[in-house]
């Protein structure tokens, strides 16, 4: 009996062992459960590029969904000419914001760029011959060269309204307009930052509405940073 019973416990422990195995086995070889983390993490996507500013690579044109908001100040070198009797020395401060007017423009010519629409806000102070204040509101039109650098130049002209206090003898009411042709250059630092640079011609008077009126004239340099945004 004690034999028959030890053997009955040795084929019952070596049943249990190989049910477990098996049990385990069986475990091993189905397929893993599924559920929304793992499948969250399966199916994840890297989020889309940043939207580029340029139409095909940096310095090939801007596309035509591109805006750009601008920061610069600079200093106006006054000019006792055009009808001017003093040099009216400024210093300046000018906020902008553009968009671009459409795709590029030229392909195969060395004018092929973009055109693009900017309202600037500029204000700031004469210090010389006297202290006077100035404030402004332009619109303008700029066509950036498209140079497949990122060296952009370009040209813009302006035409807006401006308050100031200087008056006599070059100006004869608050209430002027002005006038600003000018050229400039973006160095992209990064891929949507520039720093840019400008020389324009200013010129302020009202257009005989007060007396005197004979202007204001200044050759104005502006450096500041450009930033440009896509969609």
């Amino acid at each position: 009996m004690t034999k028959s019973y030890k053997f009955g416990s040795c084929l019952l422990t070596v049943w249990a062992a190989t049910l477990a195995c098996s049990n385990r086995a069986e475990l091993l070889s189905a397929p893993p459960a599924e559920n929304s983390t793992s499948g969250s993490v399966l199916n994840y996507q890297k989020p889309a590029a940043t939207a580029t500013i340029w139409q095909d690579g940096v310095g090939q044109g801007f596309r035509s969904t591109t805006h750009t908001f601008s920061l610069e100040a600079g200093v106006g070198v006054g000019m006792a000419a055009f009808g001017s009797t003093q040099a009216h020395d400024l210093a300046l401060l000018s906020l902008a914001y553009g968009h671009m007017l459409g795709p590029v423009l030229g392909e195969g010519h060395w004018y092929r760029g973009n055109f693009e629409w900017r309202l600037e806000l500029f204000g700031g102070c004469q210090y010389s011959p006297r202290t006077d204040w100035l404030v402004g509101l332009t619109p303008h039109l700029r066509y950036n060269f498209a140079t497949g650098t990122r060296w952009i130049p370009f040209v813009d002209a302006g035409a807006g309204v401006t308050a100031t206090s200087i008056s006599h003898p070059d100006l004869g009411g608050t209430f002027e307009f002005n006038l600003q042709p000018g050229v400039g250059m973006h160095w992209f630092v990064h891929d949507n930052l520039a720093l840019t640079g400008e020389v324009k011609y200013m010129h302020m008077s009202c257009a005989g509405i007060d007396k005197p009126n004979h202007g204001l004239n200044d050759v104005i340099g502006m450096i500041g940073l450009t930033w440009f945004f896509g969609k």
